[in-house]
């Protein structure tokens, strides 16, 4: 997914200043307005930083609360106004800096901004077939024509072409996998759903219609899980409720208690336990009803450990991960898929995580030691060391906290993918608080709030 025009990003983060410059004036932290709101306190600190853009719901309530008569509100809808009148400039070829568009004197016939709009349509739509062919052909042994040919005749699929499609699905997963910045993947995946979306709206076979809404409900997880990478909460939620919607209607027990599973994950970032754990119930119900050799029930009990570590329930979040650790004894695994890859390698870092939110780190370290030598990724290891630098904080040993914390910040710097470290980051920075004295913390929580705070949002 292409940057922001700096002005937009300018334009967003001259309103989280406001936000900020108002919260300051009142007796509320950054705590209360993200209960007042129901967001995290991290949350916040990114809005206020223009990272995180949330709806207008959202300014209303903080309106309300910073008792700011309304210019908070009137601030949030001057940058929709004018983001969407940068957006209309782009699609014009005008060219846009950070302060705005640059203008242009309107001559004689030029179009009106409706004319603008119609042709944007028009230009999406040839970039939709030339964004799903430009994916195509990336990829080998597929049969072009036959896609190209579906693309544009939505009508009555054949089954090869929808083995074509499942293909492409499983190489947009593979891809996302490895891409360094996961949003890279966002205009192909958003291109296949289209397609896929205008097929559905035509007559189709029984199967052929029930294999559409599997893949559907496959790429909207896909979609919500870039959002969800890139801090976009909003958008990510509406991505995992669709991919629900969609499984259901395919009768896609596992696809569907996936697309749940990974709703859930908002709620506990969002530190709404209550939300999520009912999400997971659902979807442990789903999962019963799924193919008995696939491995989702595991997952969700792996999930589930995360809402009862965040509820303080340490038996019960020990149930749920030796249970998750039962996959392990799953005979004749289901090959794994873009949408569940879930095998167990990485109970250990799973573990250690729920402990740490438990604040025991006695639990925690011998686990994330062990996940550490697992760690294959920038930001595998990143999410392990920030761990395991917030294991020191809680045993009040600051060498141990530098030590790793400075090594989580490298792996931050080696990942285009910051929203996901940046949250953990962003969380390390509160057990900072009781070591402020000491002037290599202080460096610390610097680095940590550049990162977290420089990082512009995605869109």
């Amino acid at each position: 997914m292409a940057r922001a025009p700096e002005a937009i990003t300018e334009l967003r983060r001259a309103l989280g200043a406001a936000l900020r410059r108002y919260r300051e004036a009142s007796p509320l932290d950054q705590t209360a307005i993200g209960k007042i709101t129901a967001y995290s306190r991290t949350s916040i600190s990114h809005i206020e930083a223009g990272r995180q853009f949330p709806g207008r719901v959202f300014w209303q309530t903080a309106d309300q609360a910073l008792e700011a008569n309304g210019e908070l509100l009137a601030h949030f809808d001057r940058v929709v106004a004018e983001a969407k009148r940068v957006k209309i400039a782009e699609l014009q070829g005008a060219r846009v800096g950070r302060n705005g568009p640059a203008t242009q004197p309107r001559f004689p016939g030029a179009p009106h901004d409706d004319d603008w709009q119609r042709d944007d349509v028009n230009r999406r739509e040839l970039l939709r077939l030339v964004t799903v062919t430009g994916s195509l052909l990336a990829i080998p042994a597929l049969d072009i024509d036959r896609i190209r040919h579906a693309a544009e005749h939505p009508r009555r699929l054949a089954p090869v072409t929808v083995d074509t499609y499942e293909r492409l699905n499983a190489e947009l997963w593979t891809k996302f996998a490895q891409s360094r910045s996961k949003r890279d993947v966002l205009p192909a995946a958003r291109e296949q759903l289209a397609t896929l979306h205008a097929s559905l709206h035509e007559p189709q076979g029984a199967d052929v219609r029930r294999r559409l809404c599997a893949l559907t409900g496959d790429l909207f997880q896909l979609c919500g899980e870039i959002f969800f990478d890139g801090d976009s909460y909003e958008d990510a939620a509406r991505c995992y409720a669709e991919a629900a919607h969609v499984s259901k209607e395919a009768r896609e027990f596992d696809l569907w208690a996936c697309a749940m599973t990974r709703h859930s994950f908002i709620g506990i970032y969002e530190r709404q336990y209550k939300q999520a754990s009912s999400l997971l119930d659902g979807a442990t119900q789903l999962a019963v009803r799924g193919n008995p050799s696939r491995t989702t029930r595991f997952w969700v009990a792996a999930v589930q450990a995360q809402t009862q570590a965040g509820f303080g329930n340490l038996s019960a979040c020990q149930r749920a991960l030796d249970k998750a650790e039962q996959v392990a004894d799953l005979d004749a695994k289901a090959p794994a898929t873009g949408w569940l890859r879930f095998e167990g390698s990485r109970l250990d870092e799973e573990r250690g995580a729920c402990y740490v939110t438990l604040r025991r780190p006695d639990l925690a370290e011998p686990a994330l030691n062990k996940a550490l030598l697992q760690a294959t990724s920038a930001r595998r290891r990143g999410s392990v060391l920030t761990d395991l630098a917030t294991v020191g904080a809680q045993r009040g040993d600051v060498d141990q906290l530098l030590m790793n914390g400075a090594a989580a910040m490298d792996s931050a710097r080696q990942t285009a993918s910051v929203g996901y470290l940046g949250r953990k980051l962003g969380d390390l920075r509160e057990h900072l608080v009781p070591y402020l004295g000491d002037r290599h913390v202080r460096y610390l929580d610097s680095q940590i709030r550049d990162v977290v705070t420089t990082s512009a949002p995605r869109q």
